[in-house]
């Protein structure tokens, strides 16, 4: 599979201990094919407002939630890829609109608030960012993925992320996106854990359903910057002038 920049499906998260990755693996691997990036680090920088207006918004929300990051694979160079995106979410439905660029365009748009082309996605992003009045990078999240394909429906896709972590960047600029990167940072999942998600574009297949349902795996819930902004809100020393 490519990367692909428009996407509209449902997706359902599982905490799945080491056993029972394996015991599901073992039943439908045959079945799944790794995606272009297979195994990789994945590196989610999120934009948000000094009051982290959108991830209380995404907390507190039941039926709109919405993110803005920039995300890569590996850990990006100055002219490296990445993708600008937004995500939102609407009755358990995600949308998710990005554009594939270069880190150093990225931050030369964060920087200057000229957008960097002209294109209807590029026009979403920048009014959202506008209406948020420019956030910055305010918290990593990286985490190693593993992301496979179903060979028969290349529209499912099922991705197991492990050792997520995270760094807060608090109230600082958008000066040195470079500096900002890099994949370290405090775990906030337990390495007897793995986040799986099940992204397809509508109903589950039978088959997995089932698979499921013999391993005893039933869904969750688990937001990496959801749980990287609480363990922040944790910290005594913070100084963040945020309203809850």
């Amino acid at each position: 599979m490519q990367d692909i920049c428009i996407f509209k499906r449902v997706e359902k998260k599982y905490l799945l201990p080491v056993e029972k990755k394996e015991a599901l693996l073992s039943v439908i691997g045959k079945r799944l094919i790794p995606d272009a990036h297979g195994k990789s680090t994945i590196c989610s920088l999120y934009l948000d407002t000094p009051t982290f207006l959108l991830i209380r918004n995404s907390i507190d929300a039941t039926t709109y939630k919405e993110k803005l990051r920039i995300r890569s694979y590996g850990v990006p160079k100055e002219d490296g890829q990445v993708f600008f995106e937004i995500k939102k979410k609407y009755k358990g439905v995600v949308y998710k609109r990005r554009i594939s660029s270069t880190l150093h365009a990225v931050e030369a748009y964060l920087q200057s608030g000229i957008p960097t082309e002209d294109s209807q996605i590029m026009r979403e992003l920048h009014y959202a960012m506008e209406l948020y009045k420019r956030p910055k990078p305010t918290v990593l999240i990286a985490c190693e993925r593993e992301a496979y394909f179903d060979v028969e429906h290349p529209n499912l896709r099922i991705t197991f992320d492990s050792a997520v972590r995270y760094r807060d960047y608090g109230l600082s600029s958008a000066d040195g996106l470079t500096d900002t990167y890099g994949s370290t940072g405090k775990q906030i999942l337990p390495d007897e854990l793995s986040l799986m998600e099940i992204k397809t574009d509508g109903a589950m297949p039978i088959w997995l359903a089932e698979a499921l349902g013999n391993c005893e795996i039933y869904p969750g819930k688990f937001s990496k910057y959801g749980n990287a902004y609480l363990d922040i809100m944790k910290k005594g020393e913070q100084t963040y002038a945020y309203h809850l």
